[in-house]
C-alpha cells in the first residue's frame, strides 16, 4: 500500500456504496466525489467545466432526467434534492483519476488512489465470480450429460424388460398346431 493511501481513513465500503452502475459503466456521482475529495460540489463542477477537454464521454457524462428518476426509484439516492437540484455528472474510474489531476489537491490525489484501488478490487472480485460461474456451468453441463446417459440406461432397461415380458408372453400362450403330447 502506498504512503499516500495510508493517510485516508475511509473504508472501502464507504467508497463501494458510492459506486453506481449507469449506462453499463461503474460510475460515481460528482456530489459524492466532492465529498470524498473534501471540496464543494459546485467547485468540482467548475473545474470540470474549465477543463472539459480532459473529460471525454468515457471519463464523464451528465445523467438524464430518466436516469436520475431511475436512481431515486431504486433508492440508490434518497431524492433529487440530494443531487443539489441539477442533473449530476458522473465519473468513471478514469474520470476519477483525471478529476484528481484537475483539482490538484493532496486530498484529491489520495482519495483518487483509494477509489482506484476499490475499482481494482471490484474487478478482481468480478473476475473471480466469473471464473466460478464458468466452472459451475461446466459442472452443470456434465450433470446434464450424465442425466442424459442415466435416462438412456433407464430406457434400455425398459426395453429389456419389455422384451422379457414379450418372451414370457410368447412362452405362456397356448401353442397352435399339432401337439404330440396330447395325442398319446
Amino acid at each position: 500500500m502506498s504512503e499516500t493511501s495510508k493517510n485516508i481513513v475511509i473504508s472501502d465500503e464507504v467508497v463501494l456504496n458510492k459506486i453506481y452502475f449507469v449506462r453499463n459503466k461503474k460510475v460515481m456521482l460528482d456530489r459524492d466525489l466532492a465529498e470524498l475529495f473534501d471540496v464543494k460540489a459546485i467547485r468540482l463542477r467548475e473545474q470540470v467545466k474549465r477543463n472539459v477537454e480532459k473529460f471525454p464521454l468515457h471519463f464523464m457524462f451528465q445523467l438524464t432526467n430518466e436516469e436520475v428518476e431511475n436512481m431515486v426509484s431504486q433508492n440508490a439516492i434518497p431524492s433529487k434534492q440530494h443531487l443539489g437540484g441539477a442533473l449530476p455528472y458522473v465519473f468513471t474510474e478514469h474520470g476519477v483519476l483525471q478529476l484528481a489531476n484537475v483539482l490538484k489537491s493532496q486530498r484529491a490525489t489520495q482519495m483518487s488512489i483509494k477509489i482506484i484501488e476499490v475499482f481494482i478490487k471490484m474487478r478482481e472480485i468480478l473476475s473471480t465470480y466469473t471464473e466460478i460461474f464458468q466452472k459451475l456451468e461446466r459442472i452443470e453441463m456434465k450433470d446434464i450429460e450424465q442425466d442424459n446417459k442415466i435416462l438412456l440406461i433407464f430406457e434400455y432397461l425398459r426395453q429389456l424388460e419389455k422384451t422379457k415380458q414379450e418372451e414370457n408372453d410368447y412362452k405362456n400362450r397356448p401353442r397352435i398346431g399339432f401337439n404330440p403330447s396330447k395325442e398319446k
